[in-house]
């Protein structure tokens, strides 16, 4: 058995996102993010091959759709996002941290 914290051994923040598998299973990858004042880069899209389900944990943050829409997220807030859905991060706050569930078929 593992346990740990969320919140835990949190790096200081950096250039690029933190991406930690938590868990990870075939058709099941569970994922913390850390963002601080991140953003995708201009022009760039995630259009993932997996159902994506995510939670923001602590911080603030900004999806935007490919069809132009977009969705504010506070703590607590949820988003599931379906295979081969453009988006990408709007946005975030300081010290944002992301619980990001990929699942497959």
């Amino acid at each position: 058995m593992r346990a740990a914290n969320l919140f835990a051994q949190i790096p200081p923040p950096a250039a690029e996102e933190h991406f930690e598998t938590l868990f990870t299973r075939p058709g099941l990858r569970i994922e913390r993010i850390l963002s601080h004042f991140h953003a995708s880069p201009p022009g760039f899209w995630y259009a993932q091959p997996d159902d994506e389900w995510v939670l923001l944990a602590q911080g603030s943050a900004e999806l935007e759709f490919g069809d132009g829409r977009r969705q504010a997220l506070a703590p607590g807030d949820w988003l599931l996002i379906p295979a081969g859905c453009r988006h990408r991060v709007a946005a975030t706050g300081p010290d944002t941290v992301w619980l990001a569930v990929h699942a497959g078929p």
